[in-house]
């Protein structure tokens, strides 16, 4: 860049210029001075090429204009024209000279948006990108997006804004609307009935009703197969079509509240939408102490989850129980007889251990077994997808107790030989092919057909097992049946003692193994103490006479209980007791799939063997 005078003459106002095309501009402000002091600013300027001595003014219009009425007064006076100062710039970077000239009015003046638009619409042309421009003016990169996303209005609209016929907020709303959406905008603003909508309303115009911000979704955007208007005046988009929005939001609702019910709470109540809550009707109340969740849904899609709450009414009926169940007399038993004997952890461990047992027992049983799955192909099962039983806990030590007792050891002994006879891996998880495809069916099919009676029914038998509820009746069913003897398939292990924890049971069975006086003599005793001695009966230790094959009431077949409690196993007992009665009796006979199996009978203690006798 090099400064020097040039005549007035050889001056013309630049394509480039932001200005350029305009009328006059007003010099009254800089006139005086010029007229005074001349030109003291440099105009900046570019050859015009092609080998004249032109040249095009990029930035400082103003100034010349201010110059030519100088020179016109004094050269109607006879007066002589200066030359005007200017730097000359390179010939041909038609972006180097846009840049200049919009750098100079925004320090000198605040140019409309439109304007800005036409020169950064420019500078875009000439292959510079927004991050460049925002750099050369110091605007932030979003600031830039903003005034191009005018070139996404028509014509007229952005005259409209430019004659501030429009406001700001209307016209950056109305870059978020299709151009049908703009033309259907400009009838209404051009008819004389209801006005266009402007504002927050033409937002909502523009979405077919209430907005709604991409901020408020449960789900993930990147799965949601509708549109998301971008908006670039806000810091969040928004969906374009509220019916698909509310069918997504709707779905990632339903599953957070099954998070919740699986997390224990008591109830997750979800109001009306539009609904409030207010906490002055409601008590603070822990999920422990029968606390509820509420969820509120806004017509705006926001959606709340306000945890550990119950009604004022709720709360009170809750609190009169609380204070029933502490009463002394009457009530108090009342409430005492309501508190089921064993916890959901023990429960789980007895249901197991009676559930492992029964399938051992079943293996020596194909006749049984078979029967029973045809009573399962035709009535169904909770497990008959075919899937296989589920003999999770939760709990660790549980889960290694059930492993590890000698129900089980049994049953994978012969589950690795029927899975031989199938011509799988013996370390294959499970006989039952969880997941199998169709195109597995005749292979299976084919191998059974190679297998004689014997055989097939030993695989049957342990199919069975594999897939025969836990929680069922019908396992309570099978082991009186089959006089499951629970005390050559069970020991009593630290999981077990682990879950004990109510120091009136404990004694209950204390007496069943040590005696009344034993019983009665540690009455007040601390369960952990009550379970010291149970195991010291047990083992034959710290000088107690050894106690053998004992069995909990609660693991027995049929079961039992202890107190006048509710027990799930007890419950599931009397379902089946009258249909017990009523069936054939299970008599001593051969077990023709042992030598098919291999036989795993070491593997506990012996015991009856048993066959559906003759009606």
């Amino acid at each position: 860049m090099k400064l020097a005078h040039i005549d007035l003459g050889k001056l013309s106002v630049s394509a480039a210029n932001m200005r350029h095309g305009r009328k006059a501009p007003d010099v009254s402000d800089i006139l005086p001075t010029v007229r005074a002091r001349g030109v003291l600013v440099p105009l900046l300027v570019r050859p015009c090429g092609g080998g004249d001595d032109r040249f095009e003014i990029v930035a400082g219009r103003r100034r010349f204009h201010a110059a030519r009425t100088v020179a016109d007064e004094q050269r109607a006076s006879g007066g002589e024209i200066d030359p005007v100062p200017c730097a000359i710039i390179e010939a041909g970077d038609d972006a180097a000279a846009v840049e200049a000239s919009l750098i100079e009015n925004i320090a000198r003046l605040d140019p409309d948006e439109v304007a800005q638009w036409v020169t950064f619409t420019r500078l875009v042309t000439q292959g510079r990108t927004i991050e460049e421009i925002g750099r050369t003016f110091g605007l932030p990169d979003l600031t830039i997006r903003r005034i191009l996303a005018l070139g996404n209005l028509l014509p007229r609209i952005r005259d409209l804004y430019r004659t501030d016929a429009i406001d700001t907020r209307t016209v950056r709303h109305l870059t978020l609307a299709t151009k049908a959406q703009q033309r259907e905008w400009l009838s209404l603003y051009d008819s004389e009935g209801d006005p266009a909508p402007t504002g927050a309303r033409l937002k909502a115009w523009l979405l077919g009703g209430v907005e709604i911000a991409t901020k408020v979704a449960l789900f993930p955007l990147d799965a949601y197969p509708g549109r998301i208007v971008t908006d670039l005046f806000g810091e969040d988009g928004c969906f374009a079509d509220a019916e698909t929005f509310w069918r997504a939001q709707n779905e990632a609702i339903v599953a957070r509240i099954e998070d919740y019910r699986q997390a224990g709470w008591a109830d997750v109540e979800l109001l009306e939408k539009g609904r409030y809550f207010h906490a002055y009707e409601h008590e603070k109340t822990a999920r422990t102490e029968g606390g509820k969740v509420f969820v509120t849904v806004g017509h705006n899609g926001a959606v709340e989850f306000h945890e550990g709450w119950l009604t004022g009414r709720e709360a009170r009926r809750a609190r009169a129980g609380a204070a029933k169940s502490k009463a002394t007399g009457p009530d108090a038993k009342a409430a005492e007889a309501a508190r089921p004997e064993t916890t959901s952890g023990l429960q789980r461990y007895v249901d197991l251990h009676r559930h492992a047992a029964v399938r051992a027992v079943l293996l020596d049983h194909p006749g049984v077994a078979l029967r029973l799955m045809v009573a399962h192909a035709i009535a169904g099962s909770s497990l008959w997808s075919v899937r296989l039983a589920d003999q999770r806990s939760g709990h660790a030590a549980t889960d290694e107790s059930v492993e590890t007792c000698a129900g089980e050891t049994l049953f994978d002994t012969r589950r690795r030989a029927a899975l031989a006879l199938l011509g799988a891996s013996e370390e294959a998880p499970t006989v039952v092919r969880h997941g199998a495809s169709q195109a597995d069916l005749p292979a299976i099919f084919a191998r059974l057909l190679a297998l004689d009676d014997a055989q097939t029914l030993a695989v049957l038998a342990v199919v069975m097992g594999e897939t025969l509820a836990v929680e069922s009746a019908v396992v309570d069913l099978l082991g009186a049946c089959l006089n499951v003897d629970m005390a050559a398939l069970w020991t009593a292990d630290d999981a077990f003692f682990a879950g004990l924890r109510d120091r009136r049971i404990v004694n209950a069975m204390l007496r069943d193994v040590g005696g009344r006086a034993v019983a009665d003599a540690h009455l007040t005793a601390t369960a952990k103490a009550q379970k010291a001695i149970l195991r010291d009966c047990l083992a034959g230790t710290n000088q107690r006479r050894k106690v053998g094959n004992w069995v909990p009431r609660w693991l027995a077949f049929p079961a039992a209980a202890y107190a006048a409690r509710p027990l799930p196993t007890l419950d599931r007992w009397r379902t089946v007791q009258a249909l017990a009665k009523t069936l054939p009796a299970l008599a001593a006979a051969e077990r023709p799939a042992s030598a098919a199996t291999g036989d795993a009978r070491d593997a506990t203690p012996s015991k009856p063997e048993y066959a559906i006798a003759a009606e």
